[in-house]
């Protein structure tokens, strides 16, 4: 374990070194620790011996998709889903269940060992993109605000919308392998939603009203500051647990609630930077998901048949971008603007926690070794075709819309909302502006 700690570390310190550099290039850090955790796992050069099944796996990859649910909710408008002639809510209202109900239908068609409501979990599984994956798209300046902050705030949304949804499909499945029946599993999972959302929304809500006040009165050091946010999405998904709640809905409301509650309580620039920092530990705990992923992968993948890999690469491409383009009719955006939205629908960390959860609240299901494989293969395709594509699609894509006029739907301009990205500058140089 010293080991992998030390190869974990070196890998921290080479990619930072070059990191402004290489976030221009088409090598990601997703990329690098999933290669390195593959090298180093037990049918490489046997360092590292993980199963899906670990723990601390789960732990790691549940937390760090909680800070990242709040980050990306507290950073969210809500009113940006009416503006953009609503870019965001067409993906997430259309596209998304589109998303999810093809790839539903193309697993039942494909996969003679897996049930309806078993496809169904594989296709919410996979149905929520992962900005971080594209984070070389959502921070460049040359491409259209309009098309950005449209990814941006779907891949905010999306995973908080499909856990829910996939838990419902988990107790049907369920239900049909049990003698609960279906009411008791739909009421179970209805009930893990509605006390997350209130859990969620009281955590947040009591939380942001005290730090927000807290921030004002200047009765903050500036690490608590930054420590607060955290501790507000951390306990709002452990709160929501003990109760039988969802603990990532409970994450993502608070988000909503603290967003809310904080206004004008807190200067948006310095709300920013706590909230980036916030993001910033999500941002490592990412990372070591990646790590360890790349060593389970390599070791839980065995032979894999030609369906399995046929339905991750359908899954990255046909299954999300016809309903991105369905969702898109009636926008008037350039062919070359829907075609790049719908290729840019990467999966990652939320596809692998969501499967974790799955093996680890149903363990009984029948499909699971099906679902298990099509997940990781899908998510490990997506980090290296995005990864690798991003820059010269990018190039690509400028090319297709230069010419363009100033009237076209991509060149509307819309509010900027804040993307994901590393604390402000500011933050180096303590401004007195925005520290009190």
């Amino acid at each position: 374990m010293e080991t992998v700690l030390l190869v974990f570390a070196a890998i921290i310190l080479s990619y930072g070194l070059l990191s402004r550099r290489l976030e221009l290039s088409s090598m990601t850090p997703q990329m690098v620790f999933v290669a390195m955790g593959m090298f180093l796992g037990a049918e490489a050069l046997g360092l590292i011996d993980l199963r899906v099944e670990n723990e601390l796996f789960l732990l790691v990859g549940e937390t760090a998709l909680v800070l990242t649910l709040f980050s990306d909710a507290v950073r969210i408008n809500i009113s940006s889903l009416g503006e953009n002639e609503s870019l965001p809510a067409r993906l997430l209202a259309i596209g998304m269940p589109l998303t999810i109900a093809a790839g539903t239908a193309l697993a039942a068609l494909m996969f003679g060992d897996l049930t309806f409501f078993e496809a169904a979990i594989l296709g919410t599984v996979l149905s929520p993109t992962d900005a971080g994956l594209g984070q070389t798209l959502v921070n460049n300046p040359r491409v259209p605000t309009r098309i950005r902050q449209a990814l941006n705030v779907e891949s905010g949304l999306n995973d908080g919308i499909a856990t829910p949804i996939l838990f419902m499909f988990l107790a049907l499945a369920e239900a049909e392998e049990s003698t609960g029946g279906a009411g008791f599993w739909v009421s179970y999972a209805l009930k893990e939603l509605g006390f997350g959302v209130l859990v969620g929304l009281a955590v947040g809500l009591a939380g942001g009203w005290l730090t927000g006040h807290a921030m004002h009165r200047q009765l903050m050091t500036r690490t608590f500051q930054w420590l607060t946010f955290p501790a507000i999405a951390i306990m709002a998904w452990l709160l929501a647990l003990l109760v039988g709640g969802n603990g990532f809905i409970a994450a993502f409301a608070a988000g909503l609630a603290t967003a809310w509650i904080t206004r004008g309580l807190i200067k948006e620039r310095l709300k920013e930077n706590v909230v980036a920092f916030s993001e910033t530990g999500g941002q490592l705990l990412d990372f070591i998901v990646f790590f360890i992923f790349g060593a389970i992968v390599i070791n839980e993948l065995g032979v894999l048949d030609w369906k399995t890999v046929l339905y991750a690469g359908l899954s990255l491409t046909v299954i999300r971008m016809l309903p991105v383009a369905l969702s898109l009719t009636g926008s008037r955006l350039h062919r070359g603007t829907v075609l790049f939205m719908g290729w840019f629908g990467p999966r990652g960390l939320a596809s692998i926690v969501l499967g974790t959860i799955v093996l680890r609240e149903s363990p009984a299901l029948a499909g699971l070794g099906r679902i298990q494989d099509v997940v990781m293969t899908t998510v490990v395709l997506s980090v290296f075709a995005h990864g690798i594509s991003t820059t010269p699609f990018i190039k690509l894509y400028l090319s297709r819309i230069a010419g363009l006029d100033a009237k076209a739907p991509e060149r509307k301009k819309v509010k900027q909302h804040p993307t994901r990205k590393a604390v402000d500058d500011n933050l180096i140089s303590a401004d007195s502006s925005l520290w009190p």
